[in-house]
């Protein structure tokens, strides 16, 4: 018998901008509760300025709002009633949880971790992007419990994920519909001595600008050569653990170096994000060469990272791009 569900959510938005809770369903008092002691610090930083896009304020503004110490409180005819349709959904059944980490060295949007206690034993569920197929209607399941969107459904299609999104190499799609890029923002930043995150190239498909270490108008001739350079060295997938191979592999050398981040919104206000702790993807190194080759100018900081780093790069990278 099923006694308690904890369910731990995490999301990371622009730069330091990041919401962290817990939220307990216990069938034993028959209560929901968040666990108020395990939200982030990231709180302070949302004064930052939204730069290029603003998209973010509003979901974090209220996932914020939602931490409260409101118990949620449920019968017991409901609790069997969600207890039996919970076994029937076998939400984790054929599951394979991804590795979840309080710290990783790459960090994307959303990360969730699921814990069942119950009679039978402990059982801890985790992921990324592989969501579970019925996500969705337990997410329903839980509100119709506690009165609640727990698993924030309505935001999650806001997020660049394959809950709703299919992440392909030439971009991110809803349905059979690409989505178009609005605004893309890059920065790379050192940790040590500390540094708060700051954009260098920002690029804006509707007011048609590149700011920050380039500024110009951006020309039709610019957005084709950015759209292939993604498409080319797969960025919109980075996400996916296919391409941490290297961080997987091998831990940099210096963890006090450079952090980055990687933030492309796509029409509808759909954010996909990436955050990186002096660490890359796999195919970061090649990309970051070529816009050398392009502009004169190591905009990716390919420079900072280690020869040993640099070597598993390109074995990953070649592996990938072949």
């Amino acid at each position: 018998m099923i006694e308690k569900i904890e369910i731990t959510q995490r999301f990371n938005f622009k730069r330091l901008n990041r919401h962290y809770e817990c939220f307990t369903i216990d069938f034993l008092s028959n209560t929901g509760y968040y666990k108020i002691s395990e939200r982030g610090s990231g709180d302070k930083f949302l004064s930052e300025s939204p730069l290029c896009d603003s998209s973010w304020i509003d979901i974090l503004v209220d996932l914020r709002s939602r931490m409260t110490s409101e118990i949620r409180t449920f019968d017991f005819e409901s609790a069997d009633r969600f207890l039996h349709d919970f076994d029937e959904l076998k939400l984790f059944d054929g599951f394979e949880s991804e590795e979840f980490l309080l710290f990783e060295k790459l960090e994307v949007i959303y990360s969730c971790v699921v814990i069942i206690y119950s009679t039978e034993g402990y059982f801890e569920y985790s992921f990324k992007n592989n969501f579970p197929e019925k996500w969705e209607e337990f997410g329903r399941m839980l509100s119709d419990l506690v009165g609640f969107d727990v698993l924030h459904l309505n935001y999650q299609r806001q997020f660049a994920t394959p809950l709703y999104h299919d992440i392909r190499n030439d971009g991110v799609y809803l349905g059979d519909d690409r989505l178009a890029i609005r605004t893309i923002e890059f920065g790379h930043y050192r940790t040590y001595p500390y540094d708060l995150p700051h954009p260098r190239l920002i690029v804006n498909f509707e007011d048609k600008s590149i700011e920050g270490y380039v500024e110009k108008e951006l020309m039709p001739s610019d957005e084709e050569l950015i759209l292939n350079l993604l498409e080319k060295y797969h960025v919109y997938r980075w996400i996916f653990t296919q391409y941490h191979r290297k961080s997987l592999t091998r831990d940099p050398d210096d963890l006090e170096g450079y952090d980055w981040y990687l933030e492309m919104v796509f029409e509808g206000g759909v954010i996909w994000h990436l955050f990186g702790y002096n660490e890359y993807p796999d195919t970061y190194v090649h990309l970051g060469r070529e816009i050398i080759e392009i502009s004169g100018m190591d905009l990716c900081e390919i420079d900072t990272i280690c020869d040993e780093d640099i070597e598993l790069f390109n074995k990953f990278g070649d592996e990938i791009l072949s």
